[in-house]
C-alpha cells in the first residue's frame, strides 16, 4: 500500500485529467440520455444503464493502463497489433453477425454479449498507421513513390476487408478520415493528395458497382435523391424521425422522457441516433453542450498532440482527435439530413459498451503521451 500511494498520486499529477473530466462528463450526460430513451422498450432502461456504466468503470480503468505505457512500446509491437487486427476481422468473417437496423455485419456475440471489433481495431490502426509513418518519414523518403505505395497498399487491405467483411461502411469512412489527416501531418506533399483525388474519382464507378449492395447504395444516395423513398416510409424513414424530433425539441426541449417523436416506435434512438433525443428532450440548448463536450475533447487531444515529443506521439494525437471529429459530423449529419444514415455512433453519448471503452480507451493513448516527460525545447508550454 505505501508503494501503491506514491504512484496513484504520481499517476493523478502527470495523466491528463481534464481529458479524463472531459470523456466522464459526456459519458454520464450520455448515460442519463440512454436512460431517457430505453424507457420505452422491453424491460426499461436498466440493464442499458447497468451495461453502459459498466462499460464506462471498465473505459476509466483502461484510461489509467493505456496512460501510463508509453505509446512507443504499442508501436513497437505493431506486427502483434496487425495480427490481432486480422483475427478479429477472420472472426468476423466466419461468425460475424448483422445488425438488422444499420445492415451491417460487424458483431461478434458470445453469452448475450455483443463486441463490435472494428472499434478496437481503429485504436490498432491508428497507432499502427503512425509508427509506419513516422519510420519513412525519419529513415526513408516519405514522398517517394515506394513508400506512398506501401501505406497506401496497406490501407485499401483493410479498408476493403472492413468494407467487404463487416459491411460497416460507417467505421470504413472514419478509417479513411483517419488515413487522410495522418498523411497530411506526417507531411506528404499535397501533389500526392491530388494524384489520390484522382484515383478515387477514377475509382468510384467500380467501387459503386463492385463493392457496395443495393441497399448500401440507397442509404449512401438517399439525403440527395429525392427520388428515394419521397413519402419517408422506407430507407428515409429514421432520418425523417430524427429531423422531426430535432425540430420539435426548439430551445430548451421537452424533458427527459417527454419527447414525442422519441418515446415512440424508432429504432437505433439509443445508439446511431441518440443526438435525436438530446435534442428532442434537451432542446438546442442540450445539443449544443453536447457539441461542445466533443469539440473540447478533440481540441484537447490536438493540443497534446501538437505538444509531444516527437512525431508519432503527434499522429497518434491527431488521429484520435480526427476520429472524435468525423464520427460526430457524420452522426450528426444522418440525424439532420446531411449525411447516409450508415450505421455510425456518437463518441461517448451513444449506447454500446464496445465503442464507450474504445473511446476510453483511445483518450488514454492520448494522455499517456501527455504523460510522458518532454523535451526541453517545449518547456515553453
Amino acid at each position: 500500500m505505501k508503494q501503491l500511494l506514491p504512484q496513484l498520486r504520481n499517476f493523478l499529477q502527470r495523466a491528463d485529467k481534464l481529458l479524463l473530466l472531459l470523456s466522464v462528463i459526456s459519458s454520464l450526460y450520455g448515460l442519463i440520455v440512454i436512460s431517457s430513451a430505453t424507457r420505452t422498450y422491453e424491460g426499461g432502461s436498466a440493464q442499458y444503464v447497468i451495461i453502459q456504466l459498466l462499460a464506462m468503470v471498465i473505459g476509466i480503468i483502461m484510461y489509467a493502463v493505456m496512460t501510463v505505457i508509453d505509446v512507443d512500446i504499442f508501436a513497437s509491437q505493431w506486427k502483434w497489433l496487425y495480427a490481432l487486427s486480422a483475427a478479429l476481422l477472420v472472426a468476423l468473417l466466419l461468425f460475424g453477425e448483422g445488425d438488422e437496423t444499420t445492415g451491417n455485419n460487424g458483431w461478434l456475440r458470445f453469452a448475450g454479449i455483443g463486441i463490435q471489433p472494428t472499434e478496437f481495431i481503429k485504436l490498432a490502426f491508428i497507432v499502427v498507421l503512425s509508427k509506419q509513418l513516422t519510420y519513412l518519414k525519419n529513415y526513408k523518403d516519405l514522398n517517394s513513390v515506394m513508400s506512398v505505395a506501401q501505406i497506401v497498399g496497406h490501407f485499401l487491405l483493410l479498408f476493403g476487408a472492413i468494407v467487404v467483411i463487416s459491411q460497416d461502411l460507417g467505421s470504413a469512412l472514419v478509417y479513411f478520415f483517419i488515413f487522410a489527416v495522418l498523411l497530411f501531418m506526417a507531411g506528404l506533399k499535397i501533389y500526392w493528395f491530388i494524384i489520390g483525388l484522382a484515383a478515387l474519382a477514377a475509382a468510384v464507378p467500380l467501387l459503386w458497382t463492385q463493392f457496395l449492395s443495393d441497399y448500401q447504395r440507397q442509404r449512401i444516395m438517399a439525403p440527395y435523391d429525392p427520388d428515394i423513398d419521397p413519402t419517408f416510409t422506407g430507407i428515409k424513414w429514421q432520418s425523417h424521425r430524427a429531423q422531426m424530433a430535432l425540430a420539435s425539441g426548439q430551445l430548451t426541449g421537452a424533458g427527459l422522457g417527454e419527447g414525442t417523436q422519441t418515446q415512440s416506435s424508432f429504432p437505433a434512438k439509443h445508439t446511431d441516433f441518440i443526438f435525436a433525443v438530446i435534442g428532442e428532450e434537451l432542446g438546442m440548448v442540450g445539443a449544443c453542450l453536447c457539441l461542445l463536450l466533443l469539440l473540447l475533447i478533440a481540441a484537447r487531444c490536438i493540443s497534446v498532440g501538437l505538444k509531444s515529443k516527437d512525431l508519432l506521439s503527434t499522429l497518434v494525437c491527431m488521429g484520435v482527435a480526427a476520429t472524435i471529429v468525423f464520427q460526430t459530423f457524420l452522426n450528426v449529419g444522418m440525424c439532420i439530413g446531411i449525411a447516409p444514415v450508415v450505421g455510425i455512433t456518437l463518441p461517448f453519448f451513444s449506447y454500446g459498451g464496445s465503442s464507450v471503452l474504445a473511446n476510453f480507451m483511445a483518450m488514454g493513448l492520448v494522455s499517456g503521451v501527455r504523460y510522458r516527460p518532454k523535451p526541453a525545447r517545449f518547456t515553453m508550454y
